[in-house]
């Protein structure tokens, strides 16, 4: 099924809106047809192998999947859109923490080169999570393609997926951003930062994407956390790479996203260091979906215990 709809995407327009009705069809069957409890309990005990408490949830991807329920805020769709969020960091915090916008779209025929800033750029969309497309020489980029992808994304609401509320009424949109670079010709790395009750807890750090991809963790101090926080597919033995110092503008970092904190039980900031200069990454409300596994899994409990839901 996957191959054929892979197939079809990049075959013609007909083929194109094929694919889309199949895999509408597909969710629909799949996602829209419980309940948004029945469906997270459903999901959550597929991926973590317990059932779902909201009565009294206790660890911390119990209590993300009961703050998906309980609050829907409209300044939640604000903060997870990553167009919105611009004009939220501009207003608490000023211009000069937002990547550089270069350009943006509702329609993906708009990606062609002539159309686009000089490289490098990364392009994104504002309403889900994981699509990008890092491109450092527009002359050399098969732009078609480009299109289909961004076409795809653009076609579903990913709210269905994981049911995570905020997302269910972003007007998606394609964003064309400057492409951070260090002196060292490397994207930065991306620290993100969970935070609990208004406090950094513990810092996520993606390292190295582009080349050894590790995954390190540490404590709001900065000292190294021996725990793995990654999805159920993911390999696990080798995830964390060679300790790393903090980044020049870490202080800055937790002032920022205390500052953002200060609205949630739990909430992850995520931001950029580019050689001392900070940049604001983005808002996630609900870490991996709420299905991302803790090992040990005392650690899902440790942060748990200390979030405090409004009920």
């Amino acid at each position: 099924m996957e191959s054929m709809i892979e197939k079809l995407k990049y075959s013609n327009a007909l083929g194109f809106k094929l694919a889309v009705y199949l895999v509408k069809i597909y969710r629909k069957l799949r996602y829209r047809k419980f309940k948004d409890e029945v469906y997270l309990k459903k999901s959550f005990y597929k991926v973590h192998g317990y059932p779902l408490n909201l009565e009294n949830p206790q660890t911390l991807n119990e209590k993300i999947q009961w703050l998906k329920l309980h609050d829907r805020r409209q300044i939640n769709t604000k903060l997870a859109d990553k167009f919105a969020v611009r004009e939220f960091i501009r207003e608490h915090f000023g211009d000069s923490y937002l990547i550089p916008l270069l350009f943006h779209t509702t329609d993906v025929t708009d990606l062609v080169a002539e159309k686009l800033p000089e490289a490098p750029f990364i392009i994104k969309t504002n309403h889900d999570s994981g699509n990008f497309v890092i491109v450092r020489d527009k002359n050399r980029v098969k732009w078609k393609d480009i299109q289909i992808k961004f076409k795809w994304s653009m076609s579903f609401n990913y709210y269905h997926q994981d049911r995570e509320w905020q997302y269910k009424y972003i007007t998606p949109r394609i964003l064309v951003e400057q492409l951070l670079v260090q002196k060292n010709g490397k994207i930065p790395n991306d620290y993100k930062l969970h935070c609990i009750n208004g406090k950094v807890s513990f810092v996520y750090v993606s390292v190295d994407r582009e080349g050894k991809n590790k995954r390190n963790i540490y404590d709001k101090e900065w000292n190294p956390l021996h725990f793995t926080l990654a999805s159920k597919k993911k390999n696990i033995e080798n995830l964390r790479g060679e300790e790393i110092e903090p980044p020049l503008s870490y202080s800055l970092m937790i002032s920022f996203a205390e500052k953002i904190a200060r609205l949630y039980p739990y909430v992850r900031v995520d931001f950029y260091d580019v050689d001392g200069k900070l940049y604001f990454g983005e808002v996630t409300h609900h870490h991996g979906g709420g299905y991302d596994r803790f090992t040990p899994a005392e650690w899902d409990y440790k942060w748990g215990s200390k979030v405090i839901l409004n009920k």
